[in-house]
């Protein structure tokens, strides 16, 4: 039959049909089966308006519906691959379905239906083309690369702390609180004659009874100490465990003599050291908690001679192992008081060995416990420990982690502080109040020119404008000779005419003819050919946490901030007016050396000190001088108890070789370790100066 016989149209059902049906069809096998394997995964078609040639034969059953509405076609990425299906028709219909590869369908060499007029015979090419994905690097996969990060280290450690707890110090605290009472309430009945004869030995056991029961509710410190001596290490609760042999030793001689054992003074201790463990433990486990619920770090490096030859605090982006390989490193105060103890040991060993040789070794074994007591002032314990965790209960509320001693020894010293625009307002507190134009220009070409100077200088007005500038449909335009005054002004050429933008006083400075009743606060005037165009009101929200860490920079002597804000609104005047702070330690360089500063960037290789979880400027700025807090109130604790323990060693060393022991009663030893407490707490009070 002639190929050029008249073309008829029928359904796409009529097409698929002759391939579908072996008794009216005659193609090979092998391209009935090819075809069956590529309809399988094609979606629903509609064809209805195409032209196809005609067909003899209809097939009853279809693999495809009719009339199928092409709004219910399933929506696929234009990225992925595309299988068409061409007839010989003017028109075409494409259809995308998620497979890998692309299938092209034609039917210009099908094969002839038995008695048709030779229509034309439609082909199947398959093409097969693998495209590898591309690997973005985007914010979600950062993300997901530091979740990956956070659940391995700091999650795994928090969810470690949590299950052992705190309950259990807790309740031994407290009970070692009350033992504390009793044998000072026993002591004191001593001292005042009140016992009788008769019940002086049981008085003496029931204090070695107390001793025993504040060093049970105590015995995981005192295992973990004996713990790190076999590791080589000594520290100060080393020190509590022998204290307490000697002491026990002590107290055989005291029921052979009749005389009151020190048990007071020892349960104090314990409680003390009880009470450091707690606030060591609440400490790590605030600091996981932290960095556990964190979408990302930002790390505070000091980087030399950044600005007038002082360091600067700079933020850049933070790793988790920057924390982890940090935070529980031995301390400087911590490595001293290591120090001391083992010192104090062996100072109080050749103590006792004097009063031993000189006046019997009852009075040896008596002067080795008591120096031991007051060699340690109890607050010793807690002279490290307290601060951490006074500080670590602002840090947490404002997403902020020391990365240990290292770090806080880094954030102290004189140091510049750079400050940008979204330090000071982030982003959304400034906002446009309203508009009012003056003179004959079109207010269009007003906010388009001032747009564009504003682009060009940049700041937090810049998205304000922009958006202003959207709204009106309008477009930015080329600026030439670009300067910013200082003093809340820029200016520049734009179109070939000179603008002016800043504030009231700038624009009067300028010589340009301000009319009354113009006078905004906080406003941004735009003057073009010397003629005032606009005022502009602009609303700049005072945000707590800018506020606050702005005020807390602005109150270290050894602290200079250095505004880098591109915004020329915000003036030192301006600023002063709106934080209420004094700018005098606060310096505003040239826009030359703001860019200069702003162009630096931090060594990868310089040593993290401290992490923040939030882009707030008093995240940032409690680091800094919670970490100065932090190093003074530490040092003066250790300075006061090393004091405190030194002279009492003197104090042993003279009644031992004296032989008095009649100052060397339970309640003296007591009061002498309640003293030195009362400054040794206020001291780790100085924490919380942030």
């Amino acid at each position: 039959m002639d190929n050029k016989d008249e073309l008829q149209e029928f359904d796409l059902d009529e097409i698929l049909s002759e391939f579908h049906d072996d008794a009216q069809s005659a193609p090979s096998q092998a391209a009935d089966e090819d075809l069956e394997e590529l309809l399988g995964d094609l979606p629903d078609l509609d064809l209805s308006d195409e032209e196809v040639p005609e067909s003899e034969e209809e097939s009853p059953q279809s693999p495809v519906q009719e009339d199928a509405d092409p709004d219910s076609q399933p929506q696929t990425d234009p990225a992925e691959d595309t299988v068409s299906y061409t007839p010989q028709a003017p028109a075409e219909e494409t259809t995308q379905v998620p497979d890998d590869d692309t299938h092209t369908y034609s039917t210009e060499d099908a094969s002839p239906e038995p008695g048709a007029p030779a229509p034309v015979q439609p082909a199947f090419e398959v093409e097969e083309e693998f495209i590898p994905s591309p690997i973005v690097f985007t914010p979600r996969s950062r993300l997901k690369e530091l979740k990956k990060k956070l659940v391995a280290g700091p999650e795994k450690q928090y969810y470690a702390l949590s299950e052992i707890g705190t309950t259990k110090l807790q309740i031994a605290l407290l009970l070692n609180v009350l033992v504390v009472l009793l044998s000072a309430g026993v002591t004191t009945l001593f001292v005042l004659d009140m016992v009788p004869e008769n019940r002086l030995r049981f008085v003496i056991f029931s204090q070695v009874l107390a001793m025993l029961i504040s060093a049970l509710l105590g015995s995981s410190l005192m295992l973990d100490s004996i713990g790190e001596l076999f590791k080589g290490r000594f520290s100060i609760n080393t020190l509590l465990t022998l204290t307490f042999f000697a002491c026990m030793a002590d107290a055989v001689f005291c029921l052979q003599e009749l005389r009151i054992p020190c048990c007071a003074a020892f349960s104090l201790e314990m409680t003390m050291g009880l009470w450091a463990r707690l606030q060591q433990r609440n400490t790590e486990i605030a600091q996981l908690d932290t960095m556990r619920k964190a979408v990302r770090l930002h790390a505070i490096v000091r980087v030399p001679n950044y600005y007038e030859g002082k360091d600067g605090l700079l933020r850049t982006e933070g790793d988790v192992e920057d924390f982890m390989d940090t935070y529980k490193k031995v301390s400087g105060p911590q490595l001293v008081q290591n120090v001391y103890a083992g010192l104090a040991l062996l100072a109080c060993i050749c103590i006792a060995v004097i009063a031993g040789m000189y006046h019997g070794i009852s009075m040896g074994v008596q002067i080795l416990s008591t120096s031991l007591l007051v060699a340690v002032p109890a607050s010793f314990f807690i002279s490290i420990s307290r601060p951490a965790a006074i500080l670590e209960q602002r840090l947490h509320m404002v997403g902020t982690v020391l990365c240990g001693w290292k770090g806080v020894k880094g954030l102290c010293g004189k140091a510049a502080f750079p400050l940008r625009d979204h330090d000071l307002f982030p982003q959304g507190s400034t906002k446009l109040n309203g508009v009012k134009f003056y003179g004959d220009r079109s207010p269009d070409d007003v906010v388009a020119y001032t747009a564009s100077l504003i682009e060009q200088a940049g700041g937090d007005l810049e998205p304000v404008f922009r958006q202003l500038l959207a709204s009106r449909s309008g477009s930015e335009y080329p600026v030439s000779n670009f300067q910013n005054y200082g003093g809340g002004g820029i200016g520049g050429e734009v179109q070939g005419e000179p603008v002016l933008l800043g504030s009231l006083h700038f624009l009067q400075d300028m010589g340009v003819e301000i009319p009354e009743g113009t006078m905004v606060n906080q406003a941004v005037y735009v003057a073009i050919d010397g003629q005032l165009s606009a005022v502009y009101a602009i609303s700049y929200a005072k945000m707590r946490s800018s506020a606050a860490g702005l005020v807390t920079l602005c109150g270290y002597s050894r602290l200079t901030p250095v505004v880098l804000c591109s915004d020329f609104m915000l003036t030192e005047s301006f600023l002063g007016a709106k934080f209420e702070v004094k700018t005098k330690r606060m310096v505003f360089p040239d826009r030359e050396t703001a860019a200069q500063l702003n162009a630096v960037k931090p060594d990868p290789e310089l040593p993290v000190l401290a992490m923040t979880t939030r882009e707030e400027l008093i995240s940032s700025a409690y680091a800094v001088t919670g970490a100065r807090a932090l190093r003074t109130s530490t040092r003066l604790g250790v300075i006061i108890h090393l004091l405190g323990g030194i002279l009492g060693m003197l104090i042993m060393l003279v009644l031992a070789i004296l032989g008095n022991t009649e100052l060397l009663t339970p309640t003296n030893i007591l009061l002498y370790q309640l003293i030195w407490s009362v400054p040794g707490l206020l001291v780790t009070e100085w924490a919380r100066i942030v």
